[in-house]
């Protein structure tokens, strides 16, 4: 996964992340790919619920599914 500084981060548009409160950042493919892969893993343990992954994952496919 490609290294995001804060900087970078911060410098982000609240539309490039996809879980509540600029978490789960989904700029680029593998950021995205990371962020289905987390949310899973917060859903099964209890800390978030299936509405919040099932928006995490949607808004991480629109990346995944993006050509390029």
């Amino acid at each position: 996964m490609a290294k995001l500084s804060t900087k970078s981060r911060n410098a982000l548009s609240t539309k490039s992340f996809a879980g509540p409160d600029r978490s789960y950042p989904v700029n680029d493919r593998s950021h995205a790919a990371n962020a289905k892969a987390r949310a899973s893993e917060m859903a099964n343990k209890g800390r978030i619920s299936s509405a919040e992954k099932s928006q995490i994952d949607r808004k991480a496919d629109r990346v995944l599914k993006r050509k390029g």
